[in-house]
């Protein structure tokens, strides 16, 4: 898991940009220039080994990441070189020299960087279901929306019951005494989740309203961890690390999660009026070694089996919104009504800004 967005040709360069975006979007590859000035598509690269870039949150069953292998003949490589703020500087850092083939993580709060580095090139799957089509980063045809979800704070609901004291519901009521030392979340400079959350302070609060907000959470003791899995699993007292926070920011459908076996209730709950909706994608690494394969595992990743796997693996809503959710989700991982917003654009222009000024004014 648990969430960022063109380059400059000159004008005797601009229609061959066209022509290359357009047949990227076809499925086909850019092409190069002849020595006589003329165009022609070439080969899209392709070897026996395929290495996959995710989160460290990626998870899909063995048995599908098998059925991938074998059905390609590929000997298929995953590398995590962290959460998902971390994943896009890491391809940033490595262009020159690929991590891999094919990306798989990038959020809607990291896509316009991850775009405007040149890090994955055009791709449009021909069988992409209408409604992740809908969830396009932009129109450049370069990120395959794969799953999306609502990074909102989680409360262990044991806890506060057996303090005898409510859990908060708004972003107002997180800054109150009584939650004082309670909240944990993610950094938004490393962790996508971090910022989601970030920019949705941002459209609760308004610029610069949520320095303010932050501020406030500041002295009321909020601690700021790299990343999710330290956050939820290590500090989250609702979850297998026991931790001593009882609120978290995480996804609305972790509460899923938290329903011990035979139980009828979670030990945990989402507050839906704090919420971000996160959307990931996929894409073909620039440069990457074996092109080819690249583009049949976001294919894959689109497939109904691994569309209905995603829920259980990666606490994830899948794109293709006509796969059946499992059992309770509707009870225990409800999505937000109304999470807060930001326009892609907005995002892409100030999420420099905003996470530098956040570091400021939270870690000083």
């Amino acid at each position: 898991m648990s969430i960022a967005i063109s380059a400059v040709a000159s004008r005797a360069g601009a229609a061959l940009a066209v022509l290359g975006l357009l047949a990227g979007c076809a499925g086909g590859a850019v092409p190069a220039a002849s020595s006589a000035g003329a165009s022609s598509p070439a080969a899209p690269t392709e070897s026996k080994t395929l290495t996959v870039v995710t989160h460290d949150s990626f998870a899909l069953s063995d048995e599908l990441k098998k059925e991938f292998a074998a059905s390609t003949g590929y000997t298929v490589n995953y590398v995590q070189p962290g959460d998902g703020g971390a994943l896009v500087n890491q391809l940033i850092l490595s262009k020159d020299s690929p991590l891999g083939d094919v990306v798989y993580g990038i959020d809607n709060t990291f896509a316009g960087r991850a775009i405007a580095e040149g890090v994955v090139t055009p791709y449009t799957p021909a069988a992409l279901p209408a409604s992740a089509a809908a969830l396009k980063a932009d129109d450049s045809g370069r990120l395959t929306a794969v799953d999306f979800g609502d990074v909102c704070v989680n409360a262990d609901t044991l806890w506060f019951a057996a303090k005898k004291l409510a859990p908060p519901a708004t972003f107002d009521d997180l800054v109150k005494p009584e939650y004082k030392d309670l909240l944990v979340v993610e950094n938004p400079a490393s962790s996508s989740p971090g910022l989601a959350w970030l920019t949705a302070t941002v459209g609760a609060k308004g610029d610069p309203g949520y320095l303010d907000y932050w501020r406030a959470l500041k002295n009321n003791g909020v601690k700021v961890v790299k990343g999710w899995t330290e956050a939820y699993s290590a500090e989250f007292s609702g979850s297998s690390g026991k931790g001593s926070r009882p609120l978290v920011v995480s996804y609305s459908t972790s509460p899923a999660f938290e329903v011990p076996k035979g139980a009828k209730e979670s030990n945990t709950t989402g507050l839906l009026q704090t919420c971000f909706r996160q959307v990931e994608y996929a894409g073909v690494i620039a440069g990457a070694q074996n092109e080819v394969g690249a583009r049949k595992f976001i294919d894959f990743l689109l497939t109904a089996k691994v569309q209905a796997d995603i829920p259980g693996q990666m606490y994830m809503y899948p794109a293709d919104t006509s796969v059946e959710l499992p059992k309770d989700w509707q009870r225990f991982a409800p999505l937000a009504d109304q999470p807060f917003g930001v326009g892609a654009d907005v995002i892409a222009a100030k999420r420099d800004t905003w996470i530098r000024d956040w570091t400021a004014t939270v870690i000083g």
